[in-house]
């Protein structure tokens, strides 16, 4: 079974996180899809955040309807600051063996993988997926994120990159659908529609329940 995990704050979740995992999912072949949203991001401020409990219940809103597309609310009842060598390991541990796990990012994130916890544990137990606007191009490397490869240790090979470990590391060319939470938590506040932004079970989530 190849499983992707898709972590993230989902605050609110919207199409862009969506589209993503679906052409993710495509690209490598995977089973399952797991959203992971985190209890208390440990590289986000609290500010606007929702409620882990509301922003569970917009993930799985969201995904319904999609056999692929899986919830996982690990991080809500582990509690504390959401790490993802955590989670990984979590998985790592209960998923029907055997199982080739993917970590799901964006460019941005991978940038930033060296300030993770434990980032060099992490990527020597799974193997890591990237996902970059399609003009990039040829699955390759945004220039940002040149710096990350090095640092880690990882090689070209063929249309991917190994890891000492034996671990890959994809970049998977994706429609990056130019929609933030942050603009549409902005929209809420301006009394602006948010339709076609975020599933429309989920915008009716955000109003009964007076989000943002």
């Amino acid at each position: 079974m190849r499983v992707g995990l898709f972590g993230g704050s989902f605050n609110p979740i919207h199409l862009g996180h969506l589209r993503s995992a679906e052409e993710d999912r495509e690209a490598l072949e995977l089973d399952l899809v797991y959203f992971v949203p985190a209890a208390s991001p440990p590289h986000k401020a609290e500010g606007e955040l929702a409620p882990a409990e509301h922003r569970l219940q917009m993930t799985r809103l969201a995904t319904k309807g999609n056999r692929h597309f899986m919830v996982s609310d690990i991080e809500m009842r582990r509690g504390g600051s959401s790490y993802s060598i955590d989670t990984v390991k979590y998985f790592l541990a209960t998923l029907r063996q055997p199982a080739t796990l993917y970590l799901l990012m964006g460019a941005d994130q991978f940038a930033e993988l060296e300030t993770w916890k434990s980032c060099d544990e992490m990527v020597s137990l799974c193997n890591l997926a990237v996902h970059t606007r399609v003009a990039e191009g040829n699955n390759e490397p945004p220039r940002f994120s040149l710096a990350a490869l090095k640092r880690f240790g990882y090689i070209k090979a063929d249309d991917h990159y190994v890891h000492p470990s034996g671990k890959t590391l994809s970049f998977v060319a994706t429609t990056i659908l130019p929609i933030s939470a942050t603009a549409i938590r902005r929209k809420l506040h301006q009394h602006l529609s948010i339709n076609y932004l975020v599933p429309g079970d989920v915008v009716d989530y955000i109003h009964r329940h007076q989000l943002y």
